[in-house]
């Protein structure tokens, strides 16, 4: 990979990758390290990794240094005196992407990552079981499980209200 190459990869995935990684682990500021780090590495093994490959690459390395944070850092979230639910507010009690999120942060990281991958993403299974180190089949059934999950959270009434 030539360093115009590489700054092309820059260009069109640093988004994707942070927009990824950001909604894994919800802290902005930790997604911003990792997603460096993960184009710091990229460069760093910009002779082994082909042009072609660097999108897969550069998502595989992300995922892995997210992991790695993760189990370094264990953040201690307190919660809030109230919870969001019964503040009193002007707005529509059901917004969508609201509830998109909260059914999101119920699922496993690994379920998530690979709801993101795919629908968000649009990966193939293929590709997403090359970044999070799955066989497709393992991504199928993964995959099939969260949206279950996913389902099964947004039908309640009481999620939605």
């Amino acid at each position: 990979m030539t360093e115009k190459e590489y700054n092309d990869c820059v260009n069109l995935y640093a988004d994707n990758v942070y927009r990824f990684i950001v909604k894994n682990l919800r802290h902005e500021e930790d997604a911003r390290d990792v997603v460096q780090t993960a184009f710091e590495k990229l460069w760093r093994s910009r002779d082994e990794v082909d042009n072609g490959k660097c999108k897969s690459f550069l998502f595989t390395v992300a995922y892995n240094c997210m992991i790695d944070h993760l189990r370094k850092v264990k953040r201690v979230y307190l919660k809030e005196e109230f919870r969001e639910e019964a503040r009193i507010s002007d707005r529509p009690h059901n917004n969508t992407r609201q509830i998109l999120e909260r059914a999101l942060a119920k699922l496993s990281e690994t379920q998530r990552s690979l709801v993101l991958l795919k629908d968000y993403e649009g990966y193939s299974y293929g590709e997403i079981g090359q970044i999070m180190n799955l066989s497709e089949s393992q991504v199928k059934v993964y995959l099939h499980r969260a949206r279950l999950q996913l389902k099964d959270y947004i039908v309640k009434v009481e999620n939605v209200i």
